[in-house]
């Protein structure tokens, strides 16, 4: 039974004109309800708040100013020597500019094995960079020790200068992934 019938099945010795007047107002809007709102209408609706969702999402990747860099590494061994791959990856909303990579490759004596540097004019926003040049190679047969690769970033920013320093122990495994990034920051 639903809440117009059972005020319907009131008697009228209970009702008072301010009750009335409520349960008037309540048919009316059930009325307009029901004229109004339909299937269609809701679905046009739920299309709508979809698309201002999307557009809103556009609007915070592509045109609010925000800082974000990831560097992912592939560090594989085997008999011939190690080999550290590099991807430097701009995800900001913005172009950095002047960006000097460093890739050390140091064994647990706390000595440098190897060194790569990379420098760049700049890097485009939502775009990445990966190759030769970011390719540290280490001859030699491998000897199953331990090692740390570090990672050394600098670059300028459209608010300044910001610099990222990443360090990973490797050796126990033929090959392990590393996925950096730098803290998310809203220019």
């Amino acid at each position: 039974m639903g809440l117009m019938e059972r005020i319907k099945n009131q008697s009228e010795e209970d009702t008072d004109p301010d009750a009335d007047l409520a349960h008037e107002v309540l048919e009316k809007i059930e009325e307009s309800a029901s004229k109004y709102i339909s299937p269609t209408r809701v679905i046009f609706a739920s299309i709508a708040v979809l698309l201002m969702l999307v557009a809103t999402l556009f609007v915070v990747t592509w045109v609010v100013p925000y800082d974000r860099v990831a560097v992912d590494i592939v560090y594989r061994q085997g008999g011939p020597g190690h080999v550290v791959l590099v991807e430097l990856g701009n995800d900001g909303s913005r172009t950095i500019e002047n960006v000097d990579l460093t890739i050390r490759f140091i064994d647990s004596d706390g000595l440098e094995v190897a060194r790569q540097d990379f420098s760049r004019d700049s890097l485009a926003a939502h775009s990445s960079i990966a190759g030769d040049e970011l390719e540290l190679q280490i001859g030699g047969e491998s000897v199953w020790e331990n090692y740390t690769i570090e990672i050394i970033l600098y670059y300028d920013s459209y608010d300044g200068e910001r610099s990222e320093r990443w360090t990973h122990n490797v050796g126990e495994w033929t090959m392990q992934l590393f996925f950096d990034r730098s803290s998310f920051h809203i220019l």
